[in-house]
């Protein structure tokens, strides 16, 4: 029993360490969101084996908003591939025709995961841990593709808050999901308690997690652009309403 025991917490500070090392996976993305072009078939993710000695295996696949693995509208190809050591490859997402049926006024978010899988290892007694990556991916309407104005004027700027008893309500008019990632009440403040990353859908709303008394009268809130840089946003509240500060707003930091 006592040798059960002791194998079996080896087994789970393996496990641990392996995850806390989840930063160093050998098979990497070149970026943090993927962003499919409507008026394209498909797009392609850069990917690296960063092990220099041992080869690995890339296995990617799309889930939907609710996280079941879909085939379609859109499929990883190929499936799965070998990656050798320290080289890169490519992953394609393709479209299928079935990506006509999707809504042609505002993205629609599907995820997009990579796993990578180790050679089997010839020596005893090892655990391998399967390491995997899982990044947002919205298909984004050739209709609404952003002009270069609105390039040059990011559309998270229409952002309102509407205060709602005790919390900010985010209300977002436009036809893009924004993530928003950080929630201060000044500008060189800390991150408010019990904030937690929201995704505003298009042309929706939803409610801050920190109260309304902790973000103040002039919140700022950090969101997540196409290039997964972080640009802050500078609110200011008249009564129950709250609108961007364009001249107060940060670039990404």
């Amino acid at each position: 029993m006592m040798l059960n025991i002791r194998l079996t917490c080896q087994a789970f500070a393996l496990l641990a360490l392996a995850l806390s090392q989840g930063a160093n996976a050998a098979v990497a993305l070149d970026r943090t969101r993927v962003i499919f072009d409507g008026g394209k078939d498909a797009t392609s993710v850069n990917i690296t084996n960063n092990n220099t000695q041992l080869p690995y295996l890339a296995q990617g696949w799309i889930e939907d908003e609710a996280g079941k693995k879909i085939t379609s509208p859109l499929i990883v190809l190929p499936p799965v591939q070998r990656l050798e050591p320290g080289k890169q490859s490519q992953v394609k997402v393709q479209a299928l025709p079935a990506v006509k049926s999707l809504p042609q006024d505002r993205e629609t978010v599907f995820y997009f995961n990579l796993r990578e899988i180790p050679p089997r290892s010839d020596k005893a007694n090892t655990l391998q841990i399967a390491l995997q990556t899982r990044i947002k991916l919205f298909y984004r309407p050739q209709a609404i593709a952003p002009s270069q104005q609105d390039l040059s004027t990011p559309w998270q700027e229409k952002l309102t808050l509407t205060r709602k008893g005790d919390l900010y309500q985010v209300n977002n008019p436009t036809p893009y999901y924004v993530t928003l990632v950080d929630a201060r009440s000044s500008k060189d403040g800390k991150t408010v308690p019990d904030f937690e990353p929201v995704m505003v859908p298009p042309r929706g709303s939803q409610t801050l997690g920190p109260t309304a008394k902790a973000l103040g009268t002039t919140p700022y809130l950090a969101y997540v652009n196409d290039y997964g840089a972080r640009p802050q946003l500078a609110f200011t509240c008249s009564g129950e309403t709250c609108n961007v500060n364009v001249q107060a707003s940060l670039p990404s930091q």
